[in-house]
């Protein structure tokens, strides 16, 4: 085979403006299209073309661009009226140039494709053209009758299955009871006769359901194929794809038109799908499966199990050969690892497709990182190559890919990994068999802070309520474990779950997987994540190019161990009140609470104090010199009393309850108001952390710690608050988190007094938007989101236009007044990849703080956000010299 070149890309052509486009530049042959984008062609279109250009065996097509699709749905799905003449010229040419006449022999695939690759999620149709009359005119020009039967069967199939919308088991209902009858069980096992009459039985359920004959116009096939197709872009399964994977609706997909060539000709010939590196583990080794005597279509459904790639270079030694120049030369052009789709026809091979090849996040490491090795790429295109959240793959357990597993609910994937153990509904009792070593699943309707024991001693976590950003979600991923929440197909009672006809009861083991949401019975097999030594070194190239800390949110040593030991900076959260949450101290807390006089809440104080500086001095220690940002008492006062109690301070809590009461207690007596209520409290942890600082430090430890003073809304607040700590703890810089929208706009007085500012995300969001998070989530925010009222979850992805905007308001207004002022971010949306790339290149934060087990996340959105900075410098720059 001759070795193919590709030449230089054109620059992409921009899409029309104005309300109409012109058809004849919008249907175009392959030949016509060199140079346009993906924007324009979509991901298999853009393909064809250039391996078209480069000379590699391409069947004869066109492309209809993504502007028609979007000009019929601009239009209410009106189907342009000179779209079909345009499209019957370009085939007249395709007709020259395979020697066949589309009405007889020439038979067609109609296939859809979107500018991001969206596999499986829209329609094609294959076989396009055949009818009655053409299917004794392929019967003659083929001699194969078994085959022609064989392709008209798979057309009405699929064409009723996606233009009538019948559906698909009906189908293979027949092809069942076909094979029933004569005693087989593969499709390829059936003769020309029972071909034969699935066709017949096919057409009859075709009429059945439309109450019309199947069509036998080939150009009538066709127009309703290319509408199917367009419909499809808006299908609920692309819809849904879209959403997961936040891709542009306006994209809208190309349509191809190409000629057929046929993989069940015979055992010379068949399909077959194929890698240009293994995509699992990134090995630079051909990858490739090939199904004899087949189309595409049982190559994808896994009916018939294909050849593996040692047995093609076993039985077919010439078209691995080929294959493996077709693989190096597409790998050398596109500088990235390749997907690509072949046919063999009569012992010829024919490409229909190439792309990007998606792969596992270990393999995208070691690709990108080889081809810099190799001098393909540079160390930023690698950088580029890896998609931030693919690392979370790489970080928990999870369910071993080969076992074949069924679950019995799903929820919403709220931290990644998986976990297996006993169905515990009750915390303490979760708390206890962890105690002894029983891995156990903590079940409940909801978590709550109270809930802490139970989740520590827990393998992972399982609600029937909630969403991504919820207690039990962040929660377990600060604690790396996995979490499914929202599993509202379980109804949980006392000590039971129910799933329908399953009940899941106390002691049930069962599995949990984080990264998909799914609730399995019984024991999965679990496989170990590994951080290799590549994902180290890749991570550090990623290092170098970021320009701002990436730090972790820890609120003990163990956390924070697993933070650096990924990479963090700084601790950016230790979050104070999780640490009174503990049993050995939650009495004393209850008993602060109950304290009637200042002298009494001094004596509840000091024993607290002696838990307080060991918990800090710990910390100290694990941070090793890094930065710790100590966020002092927030305390939601019910939420300690509601907790379970000893006996001797039931009576006591009762009575007291009703005199803390509040309507809206997270917007109530909490915070830096406590403080100045009760500011003995904030007095107790300055002094806990000068012992714990001065014990650390005469241990070697270098102590770099920060205070940070919560929900903060007026300038008096922190400066009354700043002159009480300042005697305690004279050099330590103290700050605040920035969560209310007063303190965000009122941010220049608040910086008179403050070091540093760290945005609360969390709370920031919900009173921006005037909604509780848990709730809104539960009740309407997710149809929100589906509905595009929101175009996504504002506590995942930062509201730039509200939220957003607040913060870059504080910060310009904050640095006005203090030019030095540190910020950073500490709420789930530290560690988000797109919203990093905000708070990074428009509101300018010197770090971001997440979860430890989302740090490399982190780490690496940080340097796509660098690279897109200097990517939009050069262009600014470029511009300016036009």
């Amino acid at each position: 085979m001759q070795n193919p070149t590709f030449g230089n890309k054109k620059e992409e052509l921009e899409t029309q403006a104005g309300p109409q486009i012109s058809i004849s530049d919008n249907v175009l042959l392959f030949d016509e299209s060199y140079g346009m984008g993906k924007d324009l062609l979509g991901g298999k279109g853009h393909g064809l073309v250039e391996m078209t250009h480069a000379g590699l065996p391409v069947p004869p097509g066109l492309t209809i661009t993504t502007r028609v699709c979007n000009e019929y749905y601009r239009t209410g799905q009106h189907f342009p009226d000179d779209l079909m003449p345009k499209v019957m010229e370009k085939m007249a040419m395709i007709e020259e140039r395979t020697g066949k006449k589309f009405g007889n022999s020439l038979l067609v695939s109609v296939r859809s494709g979107a500018p991001l690759s969206m596999p499986g999620m829209m329609d094609t149709i294959l076989n396009l053209g055949l009818n009655d009359n053409v299917l004794q005119s392929l019967i003659a020009s083929t001699g194969n009758e078994r085959f022609a039967q064989d392709a008209y069967r798979r057309f009405i199939q699929m064409y009723g299955k996606i233009v009538a919308q019948i559906d698909g088991r009906d189908f293979e209902e027949l092809i069942e009871e076909r094979k029933t009858a004569r005693g087989i069980k593969q499709d390829v096992e059936l003769t020309t006769n029972d071909l034969k009459r699935l066709v017949s039985e096919f057409k009859a359920l075709y009429k059945e359901k439309t109450g019309k004959d199947f069509p036998s116009d080939p150009e009538q096939q066709l127009k309703s194929a290319i509408e199917a197709v367009l419909l499809s872009w808006n299908r609920k399964r692309a819809i849904d794809y879209r959403r997961y994977y936040k891709i542009d609706d306006s994209m809208g997909t190309a349509v191809n038109i190409v000629s057929m060539v046929f993989g069940n000709f015979g055992n010379d010939s068949g399909s077959g799908v194929g890698f240009t590196r293994n995509p699992s583990t990134g090995e630079a080794e051909l990858y490739s499966e090939f199904l004899v005597n087949a189309q595409g279509e049982d190559v994808v459904s896994g009916a018939r199990t294909p050849l593996q790639i040692e047995e093609i270079h076993e039985k077919f030694p010439n078209l691995y050969d080929q294959l493996e120049k077709i693989a190096e030369n597409l790998e050398r052009h596109y500088r990235d690892m390749q997907d690509f789709e072949f046919t063999v026809e009569n012992g010829k091979l024919w490409m229909l497709q190439t792309r990007t090849g998606k792969r596992t996040a270990q393999a995208a490491v070691k690709i990108a990182m080889d081809m810099v090795n190799d001098r393909l790429i540079s160390k930023e295109e690698a950088i580029l190559r890896v998609e931030p959240a693919q690392l979370d793959q790489l970080l928990h357990k999870h369910i071993d890919p080969s076992a074949k597993v069924t679950p019995v609910a799903r929820g919403i994937a709220a931290s990644p990994g998986a976990a297996v153990g006993k169905a515990v509904f009750d915390t303490n009792r979760a708390a206890e068999q962890g105690k002894k070593g029983e891995k156990v699943i903590l079940i409940r309707r909801e978590t709550a802070p109270e809930d802490i024991h139970g989740m520590i001693a827990s393998e992972g976590v399982l609600t029937q309520r909630g969403g991504k950003t919820c207690h039990a979600a962040v929660v377990a991923r600060g604690m790396g474990k996995p979490a499914v929440v929202g599993a509202e197909q379980l109804l949980i009672m006392d000590e039971q779950a129910k799933v329908g006809d399953t009940i899941i009861k106390e002691g049930d083991i069962i599995t949990i997987d984080g990264g998909t949401g799914d609730v399995i019975l019984g024991r999965a097999p679990l496989v170990d994540a590994e951080l290799s030594r590549d994902l180290d070194t890749f991570l550090s190239w990623a290092d170098a190019i970021k320009k701002n800390g990436v730090w972790a949110n820890g609120d003990t040593p163990t956390m924070v161990k697993n933070a650096l030991k990924f990479g963090a900076e700084g601790v950016g959260l230790v979050r104070t009140e999780r640490m009174f949450n503990l049993e050995d101290r939650l009495p004393f807390v209850q008993r602060l609470i109950l304290s009637e006089s200042t002298e009494e809440r001094k004596k509840w104080l000091q024993i607290l104090k002696e838990f307080q500086w060991k918990d800090f001095h710990e910390i100290f220690v694990a941070a090793n010199g890094r930065p710790v940002v100590i966020r002092l008492l927030d305390l939601p006062q019910h939420e300690f009393l509601h907790a379970a109690a000893s006996p001797e301070l039931v009576e006591p809590i009762r009575k007291k309850l009703p005199s803390l009461r509040e309507d809206n207690p997270m917007l109530g007596h909490r915070g830096v108001r406590l403080a100045i209520t009760w500011p003995e409290i904030y007095e107790m942890q300055a002094q806990a952390i000068a012992e714990a600082k001065s014990k650390a430090e005469s241990e070697g430890v270098v102590v770099r710690e920060k205070i940070m003073l919560p929900l903060t809304v007026h300038r008096n607040e922190m400066c009354r608050l700043r002159s009480i700590l300042e005697k305690i703890l004279p050099n330590s810089p103290i700050g605040t988190m920035v969560e209310t929208p007063r303190a965000a706009l009122t941010a220049g007085e608040i910086a008179e007094c403050a070091d540093f500012f760290s945005f609360g995300t969390n709370d920031l969001t919900q009173m921006t938007f005037g909604i509780s998070r848990d709730d809104a989530e539960g009740k309407f925010l997710i149809r929100y989101v589906e509905e595009k009222v929101l175009p996504y979850n504002p506590f995942e992805t930062n509201d730039r236009e509200g939220v957003g905007r607040l913060m870059k308001i504080a910060v310009e207004e904050g640095r006005r007044t203090n030019p030095g002022l540190e910020v950073g971010v500490c709420g789930e949306t530290g560690g988000d990849p797109e919203s990093i790339e905000f708070f990074v290149n428009d509101v300018r934060v010197d770090y971001t703080s997440c979860s430890p087990f989302r740090v490399p996340i982190a780490r690496l959105a940080s340097a796509h956000a660098a690279l897109k900075k200097k990517s939009e410098n050069k262009a600014a720059q470029y511009s300016s010299t036009l």
